[in-house]
């Protein structure tokens, strides 16, 4: 197959590489996200076969490595895969990375993992979607699993019991409130979950930190669609401890069903106030603010398999999808 690599340095190029038929991205964000290096795998006839992007400059430490992301992932025909991803991983190991990760837009706040196991459920709202054949181009070429996670659907939205309700009641006796969005403070409460943000997850897998204004550009499409009852907010001494983000699945109206489900997006606690079950009632919370709206299911979605969010949910709901994050060292590329 004849074939050549273009390395993206222009903005012809650049409206080229997000317009990749069936794969398109937004250019503005494809411009916040920084990749190191963008490039398109083309036939010589001009026809674009794959593409992906890199990034080795502001990766995360860890376990020893220096590690390289590759995103923009997408091959439009099974013969562009090996030859994408070894072009990736020799620049990748050119530039002295030792992992490559993928698929990972520049970090863990933009689009990143794969579907591995997609289950009997229709797409979700913002929820990233891929074929089913990429995992296996990435493990074709000697990538493993780095990391696991899973979305999980609740059904059962009926009233809080006694043991939620003996929570809420040590947790306002450590002083601490829980009250929806305010939406005529849409601009500061969204600085404020910005600043909890960047606490709550320093310790997550691949954690790098976030700009705010990149934090509120991303918030910036879905603004209009944010509902202020499902967006919970958890604060003691006016100090913003704790949140619970929901928004309605849109995507159920686009299929001609009624809306019926919440996603629920991000949950997340000041380390300060873990261990006192604060997360726990900010999720029962969620479910019963959704429940009040006239919602009956919840979708708790993308939670790592070990993470605190992600036990507090398997006490209500069942896993219906699954998602995978892959790794490959680069001391031996093939």
């Amino acid at each position: 197959m004849p074939y050549r690599f273009v390395d993206i340095t222009d903005p012809e190029e650049r409206e080229l590489f997000c317009t990749m038929r069936g794969f398109e991205l937004d250019p503005g964000t494809v411009a916040r996200q920084r990749p190191d290096r963008m490039c398109l795998l083309v036939e010589t006839g001009g026809t674009v076969l794959g593409r992906s992007s890199l990034w080795w400059t502001e990766t995360p430490a860890y376990e020893g490595h220096r590690l390289g992301y590759i995103g923009h992932y997408a091959t439009q025909v099974p013969e562009a895969a090996p030859l994408l991803l070894r072009s990736a991983c020799e620049e990748l190991a050119k530039h002295g990375c030792t992992l490559a990760v993928g698929p990972i837009d520049g970090n863990t706040w933009q689009r990143y993992r794969f579907i591995t196991e997609r289950g009997n459920e229709p797409l979700f709202f913002m929820e990233p979607d891929n074929p089913d054949e990429f995992p296996q181009e990435f493990t074709d070429f000697g990538f493993r699993p780095m990391a696991d996670y899973y979305s999980a659907l609740n059904t059962d939205l009926s009233a809080p019991g006694p043991q939620i309700t003996a929570t809420a009641q040590r947790i306002h006796d450590h002083g601490i409130t829980v009250h929806a969005l305010d939406p005529t403070r849409l601009d500061e409460e969204l600085r404020r979950v910005h600043a909890l943000s960047l606490l709550s997850f320093r310790n997550n897998l691949l954690y790098t930190p976030i700009s705010e204004d990149d934090f509120l550009a991303q918030y910036a499409p879905i603004r209009s669609y944010i509902r202020p009852d499902l967006v919970l907010l958890a604060e003691k001494e006016s100090e913003l401890i704790g949140y619970s983000f929901c928004i309605p699945d849109l995507l159920q109206a686009k299929r001609g069903a009624p809306i019926d489900t919440v996603i629920l997006k991000t949950l997340a606690v000041h380390p300060d106030h873990s261990g006192i079950g604060l997360g726990g009632l900010l999720m029962a919370l969620a479910h019963e603010a959704a429940r009040q709206a006239g919602f009956s299911r919840v979708i708790h979605a993308l939670f790592h398999v070990s993470n605190r969010s992600g036990r507090l949910s398997s006490h209500t709901a069942r896993v219906f999808r699954r998602y995978t994050l892959f790794a490959r060292p680069l001391k031996d590329n093939a």
